[in-house]
């Protein structure tokens, strides 16, 4: 081997280790919110698979700050830091996306529980829920891939490190109000997918008790029950397309603007 041959074959292995280095940092924020993502981090798919998406995702994001990693990783106590900062940052974004997923599981439930369809179907999948839950959030996350979520979740994946540095725990302070205002998000979103049913329910039932108290005689139980649960069917094929569009345009929002600044 000839010394131009051996140093050509050290500065390679040297690149290599580089990239390896700057990579183990970045999979430990991505690997952190692959485990909740929407779709791609759901108990129904398999771990291989899950692992395959994080080592994707990883490649896709460590070009862009391969630097600051390799410097991290390099650094005394670099690598301690690193995988608590990045897996609080990977925690973080994966949990604030998993509230979208929340949302339409509770947005669901209260309409089932409205329309009297909450026990159809309810062991399905590997969270027990309603029928109606169980719709919106598979044609929910089907649709958001259908929307490009690969793309918006590297975009997000590169634009945490600009308001999560790598290698810094954000601020205790600005996490809990950050939490705050995404559980917050989560359940107006749930209470506006739901509000239809709800109201729809409310109306239905005063205008059965006006008639029972009209007419005690009838079995009122024997013909509303029935009603209820068409009239839910009916209105689930109605609003359901609107809900998923304003979900989606929630979650939108969010990926453009997750820290809310820009609001």
């Amino acid at each position: 081997m000839t010394p131009e041959t051996a140093e050509a074959l050290a500065t390679i292995m040297g690149f290599g280790q580089e990239v390896v280095l700057a990579g183990f940092i970045v999979f430990f924020r991505v690997g952190a919110a692959m485990a909740l993502l929407p779709a791609f981090g759901e108990q129904l798919v398999p771990m291989r698979v899950r692992l395959a998406i994080g080592i994707a995702f990883t490649l896709i994001v460590a070009p862009a700050v391969a630097p600051e990693a390799l410097q991290l990783a390099t650094a005394p106590g670099g690598w301690v830091r690193a995988l608590g900062t990045e897996a609080v940052a990977g925690l973080s974004i994966g949990l604030a996306l998993r509230l979208f997923v929340i949302a339409l599981q509770t947005g669901g439930t209260m309409a089932a529980q409205a329309t009297s369809l909450a026990q159809f179907f309810g062991g399905a999948g590997v969270d027990p829920q309603p029928a109606i839950s169980q719709l919106l959030v598979v044609a929910g996350l089907a649709l958001a891939v259908m929307a490009g979520l690969h793309v918006r979740l590297a975009e997000l994946l590169l634009l945490s490190y600009s308001f999560m540095p790598m290698g810094e725990f954000p601020p205790g302070w600005m996490l809990a109000e950050w939490g705050v205002a995404q559980v917050a998000r989560a359940f107006a979103l749930a209470f506006s997918l739901a509000a239809p049913f709800v109201i729809a329910a409310l109306v239905y039932n005063m205008a059965l008790g006006a008639i029972n108290r009209a007419m005690p005689q009838l079995m009122v139980a024997f013909v509303g029950a029935p009603a209820l649960t068409l009239g839910g069917l009916i209105l689930l094929m109605l609003v359901v397309p609107g809900a998923l569009a304003v979900w989606l345009g929630a979650l939108g929002g969010f990926l453009n603007d997750p820290t809310g600044i820009a609001r």
